[in-house]
């Protein structure tokens, strides 16, 4: 049995002021201070949106970040969470910001 953590791969969307807060660019150095791979854009609803891929651990600090922090002039009211899954590899290279 391997001692390397699962890989998990989960989709966000982020609700509250997170549009022109630099919401993205904090996402995106946040995502590869924590080692992770996925992406994030706004969404025309003025919400954000994207993927994480990464070690199990490392994920779940991601969703308390994007629940909980944001960027400095963010007012998050609700993160939600879908798709969580295992993946055996990860499908990204590197964490990337959508125009």
């Amino acid at each position: 049995m391997s001692t390397e953590e699962e890989l998990l791969s989960v989709d966000y969307e982020v609700y509250g002021r997170v549009q022109g807060v630099f919401f993205r660019k904090h996402t995106q150095s946040e995502g590869q201070k924590l080692g992770l791979v996925g992406w994030v854009q706004n969404t025309g609803a003025g919400t954000v949106q994207g993927q994480v891929q990464g070690p199990a651990g490392r994920v779940q600090q991601m969703q308390r970040w994007l629940r909980t922090t944001g960027s400095p002039q963010s007012r998050i009211t609700k993160a939600e969470f879908r798709n969580e899954r295992a993946v055996d590899k990860l499908d990204f290279k590197d964490f990337k910001v959508v125009r």
